[in-house]
C-alpha cells in the first residue's frame, strides 16, 4: 500500500512542482490530534495514489517551511495546487471532509 511521503525543508520545492493536487499534513510527534489523522492520511495516500500527492511534515525537524507558510497550531494540513496553496484544514476532522477538498482540486 502507499505510504504518505515524508516532505522535509529539503524536498518540499521539489515536490510543490507537481502538477497533481498536493496535500501536506503539518504534523508533531507529541500532538495528539495529530496521532488522530495521521492514519487517516495514511488512507488517503493510497486511495489516490497517482492522482494527488500526500505528503507529512513533521514541524519539529522541518522549521524553515512550517515558518514559511506560518503553521503555528498543529494538525494543520494545506493543499497545493500549481505551487499555490488553495485549501486549508486546521484541527483533526473526518476523512470525508479531507476526500472533498482534495477530490475539489483534480
Amino acid at each position: 500500500m502507499t505510504k504518505a511521503i515524508e516532505i522535509t525543508d529539503s524536498n518540499f520545492e521539489d515536490i510543490l512542482q507537481s502538477d497533481q493536487p498536493i496535500l501536506v499534513d503539518f504534523w508533531a510527534e507529541w500532538c495528539g490530534p495529530c496521532k488522530m489523522i495521521g492514519p487517516i492520511v495514511e488512507e488517503l495516500a493510497g486511495e489516490y495514489e497517482g492522482k494527488a500527492v500526500i505528503g507529512k511534515l513533521d514541524v519539529d525537524s522541518n522549521p524553515e517551511i512550517t515558518r514559511k507558510f506560518g503553521v503555528r497550531s498543529i494538525p494543520t494540513l494545506l493543499i497545493f495546487k500549481g505551487g499555490e496553496i488553495v485549501d486549508k484544514q486546521i484541527g483533526a476532522v473526518p476523512k470525508s471532509v479531507l476526500s472533498q477538498k482534495i477530490e475539489a482540486q483534480l
